[in-house]
């Protein structure tokens, strides 16, 4: 079973983080994690360009480390099972700087005073490849490199159709359906991920006024009570299908032992939603 790690703490995740990628690549550059955290913490806290801190309260920093921590786990143990295609340092360190910048899409220029973040729901991941792509370029990364990571991105889109990414390779993909598994179920399996309901369910009532006819399913709750109860159905309806079949089961990498052990995220998204049918089931 994993170790607890505090996903409040960004110090916390990152050392987590840092002893994995040192277990599976000894002879790597032993300052890119802590170098990669650095850059994302700073945009988090508006010290890149005219961008403001994160002012999203569900989708902050903490929602990062969650699917952070989860992605490094999935990865350790697909490594772990000699899963094929092998992964490398350098698709490590890609794979980590997309779960890293893939929900700056949330952060507002300086001028942009309406509102928070979360008005940018619906086209937070097209921003947040756009944010990659202008961050990277400036610190050296190659064209191929900083498209693999946006390719990463664009596959934690509600409705991404992976067909229409273009990949490099089998590889990449898979990195890209790792990281949306992980963005999944890092967020699901938090201990206070029912309490953090009524909070998402405001960010999807500002997205909604923001895109009006736009906002597709997002305007399909009315209530924080509502988006709580559908929560299990979202769970089965959409996510179960979603991992399983377009993302090919990486969760089953965190299993332990893999594959058919117990799987930690299972078991605490599945006392979520418990809490919240017991919660239901009290209500007059």
């Amino acid at each position: 079973m994993f170790a607890h790690v505090d996903t409040r703490s960004p110090q916390a995740v990152e050392g987590q983080v840092r002893l994995t990628y040192r277990s599976l690549f000894p002879q790597s550059d032993h300052a890119f994690v802590s170098r990669a955290f650095d850059w994302v913490q700073q945009c988090f806290a508006g010290q890149f360009a005219d961008y403001q801190p994160i002012d999203a309260r569900y989708h902050d920093f903490e929602h990062t480390l969650q699917g952070t921590l989860c992605l490094t786990r999935l990865l350790q143990g697909r490594h772990t099972a000699h899963a094929k295609p092998e992964l490398t340092q350098r698709t490590f360190e890609l794979a980590l700087l997309a779960i890293l910048f893939h929900d700056t899409g949330y952060l507002k220029k300086r001028g942009d005073t309406g509102g928070t973040g979360a008005k940018y729901t619906l086209t937070h991941v097209t921003r947040s490849a756009d944010f990659a792509r202008e961050f990277l370029s400036g610190h050296g990364f190659s064209t191929a490199d900083i498209d693999a990571i946006c390719n990463m991105i664009r596959c934690t889109g509600v409705n991404a159709d992976l067909r229409a990414i273009p990949f490099h390779d089998e590889l990449e993909q898979t990195l890209g359906c790792a990281l949306a598994t992980a963005d999944l179920l890092g967020q699901m399996a938090a201990p206070d991920y029912v309490e953090k309901l009524p909070v998402l369910f405001q960010e999807f009532t500002e997205a909604v006024r923001h895109d009006g006819p736009n906002a597709g399913r997002l305007a399909m709750y009315h209530s924080a009570d509502e988006l709580a109860r559908n929560t299990p159905s979202f769970w089965e309806n959409y996510v179960l299908p979603k991992i399983n079949r377009d993302f090919g089961s990486l969760y089953l990498y965190l299993s332990v032992p893999h594959p058919y052990g117990p799987n930690p995220y299972l078991q605490s998204i599945q006392a979520n939603l418990d809490r919240i049918k017991k919660m239901e089931a009290r209500q007059p």
